[in-house]
């Protein structure tokens, strides 16, 4: 257990940076990818099968409320699977680390791309980040966010140069400048643990002037 004055004493291996994706839920700063479970999209054929019946039933009929009822129930169904999933998730990043890094994403803006946003909606961000952040203050751990236009993608963890031509689809790309190989969501990870050690660092520096 750590004093919030001890965390720039914390080793390198209890840091742990997510770079957080559709794709995989997260990547981890070790490289390890988490599958994104898409509890949405898993039942989707079977919320549209039950919503072409209920269109098809009298409002107000003993039909059209069963199966509004069967709707609603589906929808709890997915929302306890993605809840559950996101407390296990967080409470084994709380337990195994004594800093997480988390980019801070604009996650309302970015749902309102229509081809994305029920994917984004699926894999709740925003609900997973409450969960850890809760989660570390009931153990005296640290939540370090990364602001949001910090270019982890585009930047090499080898040389520090960034690669302004890197587009989305390049999911490996090899460094101009040094030759580094990436993994691209793996490289995004390390540069955001980095950056949070950087803040972590610049936190306790200024606590130690106070």
């Amino acid at each position: 257990m750590y004093e919030t004055s001890d965390f720039s004493k914390i080793p390198d291996d209890q840091i742990i940076a997510l770079d957080l994706g559709l794709l995989h839920f997260y990547i981890d700063s070790n490289g390890k990818k988490v599958d994104n479970p898409k509890f949405l999209k898993t039942k989707l054929k079977k919320l549209a099968k039950l919503q072409r019946q209920l269109k098809n039933k009298k409002i107000g009929s003993s039909n059209n409320k069963k199966l509004q009822k069967k709707i609603s129930k589906l929808h709890l169904h997915i929302a306890n699977m993605r809840k559950d999933f996101l407390h296990k998730e967080s409470r084994k990043l709380v337990n195994e680390n004594q800093v997480i890094v988390l980019e801070d994403l604009n996650v309302k803006g970015m749902i309102k791309n229509k081809k994305l946003s029920r994917s984004i909606a699926d894999v709740s961000w925003s609900m997973f980040k409450t969960f850890v952040s809760y989660k570390a203050d009931w153990a005296n751990k640290k939540v370090i966010p990364v602001d949001r236009f910090f270019a982890s993608s585009k930047q090499c963890n080898g040389c520090h140069e960034k690669n302004t031509m890197l587009s989305l689809s390049d999911r490996e790309w090899i460094c101009p400048n040094c030759g580094t190989k990436h993994d691209r969501d793996v490289n995004a990870a390390k540069n955001i643990k980095e950056e949070g050690i950087r803040i972590l660092n610049e936190l306790y520096a200024s606590s130690e002037v106070a």
